[in-house]
């Protein structure tokens, strides 16, 4: 499966799907114009991913800021991965935030109740 990587930009987080690496991130900003557009080849391969996945996926977010849009296609993202869980795929979601960033950690909080995947929630200082 071919990897899909993205370099960050002002306004798009760096992406990174590799399952031959096992390496699964999404990272910075997201408040892209058209969200919808943006994130959609991220679903599909997720969909492609799906089929086959690793004996065990751990999907890392380390987001510094998220506008409200990108909050929903994250949540699709992370339903995508419960899917995956529910059909029996190992799957973890580990959520870093900067340890000051009351905001960050509370949105992973909130995804955490709304998915049910294995979820850590990791702070780290700058």
């Amino acid at each position: 499966m071919t990897p899909f990587v993205l370099a960050p930009s002002d306004e798009t987080p760096n992406i990174i799907l590799d399952k031959t690496n096992n390496q699964f991130e999404v990272s910075g900003k997201s408040l892209p114009e058209d969200v919808t557009t943006f994130y959609d080849p991220v679903l599909e391969w997720i969909d492609g991913y799906a089929a086959t996945p690793n004996d065990l996926t751990v999907f890392k977010f380390k987001m510094i800021y998220f506008n409200t849009a990108s909050s929903k296609l994250i949540m699709d993202i992370l339903l995508k991965l419960e899917e995956m869980a529910e059909d029996g795929a190992k799957v973890k979601i580990e959520w870093f935030y900067q340890e000051e960033d009351e905001d960050m950690m509370e949105a992973g909080e909130e995804f955490s109740e709304i998915v049910e995947i294995d979820f850590d929630l990791k702070p780290f200082a700058n």
